[in-house]
């Protein structure tokens, strides 16, 4: 069971739990598969920019830059280099368009953050590239309620523990509330916070979890976050 009475830190993870993002990452991958529509089938171009994305991820990290870099690498492999700079200039362009855009918050989270934050010492803790992280969070209006934020290359359970050591969070006051169950909710589970799971209307294939895994965790699943303040009385 969780003890909830104990919680004084709640930690948001920001895209797709704060405010939408996967469906931006959408909108401009079913742009790119139009430009290779001369090359390939969308299966396959959507086959094989997710398993440049992959690879990629050691490299580029998560976010905008990392997204953009692997769909001009797979343009140019898709199109056995024949490629034009007008089009890896239109993929580029793609990318400028991504990171100025508007922030869009989840219906009530304006309204819930505030609450909270009455109470509860609030956190955001979200991978991605810096700047462009930073830069969504001045944008989003939001960013006062906050009085830590930590943007991660990855979660695993080192860095969540490491991030509480340095803000001298005990684990038992801890929750994070995400809609990633890979990230935002099993490493915390497994080091013994709380974890809470919101889904998002859209997931990306690199954050699903397997039935099994899913059943290995101890965690809490709302169906949006109005439910929060509700779940902690």
């Amino acid at each position: 069971m969780f003890e909830l009475q104990n919680i004084k830190y709640i930690a948001f993870d920001a895209d797709d739990t704060l405010w939408h993002n996967e469906t931006l990452f959408t909108l401009t991958q079913n742009k790119f598969k139009q430009l290779l529509l001369k090359y390939h089938t969308e299966e396959w171009i959507d086959k094989k920019l997710y398993e440049t994305e992959m690879k990629n991820l050691q490299h580029f990290g998560y976010g905008v830059k990392g997204f953009t870099l692997s769909m001009i690498e797979t343009a140019v492999e898709l199109s056995e280099g024949r490629i034009g700079g007008d089009e890896i200039g239109q993929i580029i362009g793609y990318s400028k368009e991504m990171l100025a855009s508007p922030v869009e918050l989840l219906e009530g989270v304006e309204e819930i953050i505030s609450t909270l934050s009455q109470t509860y010492k609030l956190l955001v803790i979200t991978k991605g590239d810096l700047f462009d992280q930073e830069g969504k969070i001045a944008r989003s209006g939001i960013g006062e309620y906050f009085t830590h934020v930590e943007v991660v290359p990855r979660k695993t359970t080192d860095i969540y523990e490491k991030i509480l050591s340095k803000q001298r969070i005990p684990i038992e006051n801890f929750m994070m509330v995400g809609n990633s169950l890979k990230s935002d909710v099993f490493p915390v589970a497994q080091i013994g916070a709380t974890g809470v799971h919101i889904p998002y209307q859209t997931t990306w294939a690199h954050e699903d979890a397997e039935a099994d895994e899913i059943e290995k965790h101890n965690f809490i699943q709302l169906e949006n976050i109005r439910k929060l303040p509700d779940l902690l009385g």
